[in-house]
């Protein structure tokens, strides 16, 4: 199982949200390039990158720290916020990001996501952020009424390589991940899942790696208030 560590921006810094709500956001640091680096040095192969500000505006806004992290950064960069559009999916491969996660499109425009998942196989990753039951868009500022499952379903066949499912009332709450929630939708349906929201500690990384079907888990505000040691749940998950 892979650990994604979390780089979340906003105004060019790292934060973590609560629930992703921005006017609850902690700041941790003012380099996200320096950070990338130190979650390289602890051994991460992936970072999971979240544009905060472009997933509200709907296109980039923290791009500038989303190049200095690649050119930082060893490993593989996925990013999300904001990835809206062909244009912008083809941009940041071009500039060496190696994942789309794609959100907000994936209920409005599918068809943008299917046609980018054939065309860039294994690249395109479909975000499930779920309130109470429900898909969450737009930063999770709006709750849909189509159920989590039934969105996973319609990308099954498409060639996206993961779903990202956040239980976003636990995001940045260190209540532990929703791992029967996480569980059950890789088990109804093919796709590999990532898990998101909520990792309190080395438990949530036990709890999740047997799993056949979770491909991995996102971790960010633990390792950044020291409940979590990324090279611990790194060796963990392998």
């Amino acid at each position: 199982m892979i650990v994604f560590p979390a780089i979340d921006l906003k105004g060019g810094q790292v934060v973590r949200l609560a629930e992703g709500d921005m006017a609850r956001a902690t700041v941790y640091a003012d380099d996200p390039a320096a950070q990338a680096a130190q979650f390289g040095q602890a051994g991460a192969e992936w970072l999971h990158v979240v544009d905060l500000d472009g997933a509200f505006a709907g296109s980039s806004v923290n791009g500038d720290a989303v190049r200095a992290i690649g050119m930082t950064f060893e490993g593989k960069i996925q990013l999300g916020g904001g990835i809206r559009s062909r244009a912008s999916i083809e941009h940041w491969f071009r500039v060496g990001i190696d994942r789309a996660v794609i959100g907000t499109a994936a209920l409005t425009d599918p068809e943008l996501v299917k046609g980018a998942a054939r065309d860039f196989p294994g690249r395109i990753v479909v975000a499930v952020d779920a309130r109470d039951g429900m898909i969450a868009t737009q930063g999770w500022a709006d709750v849909s009424d189509v159920p989590v499952l039934d969105l996973a379903r319609r990308f099954e066949d498409a060639g996206v390589a993961a779903l990202l499912f956040t239980d976003v009332g636990r995001d940045g709450l260190l209540k532990g991940v929703n791992v029967e929630a996480t569980a059950a939708l890789a088990d109804e349906q093919l796709l590999p899942v990532i898990a998101s929201g909520g990792v309190a500690g080395i438990e949530d990384i036990r709890a999740l790696k047997d799993h056949a079907n979770i491909e991995g888990v996102i971790t960010g505000r633990a390792i950044y208030d020291g409940r979590l040691d990324l090279a611990e749940a790194i060796r963990e998950a392998a």
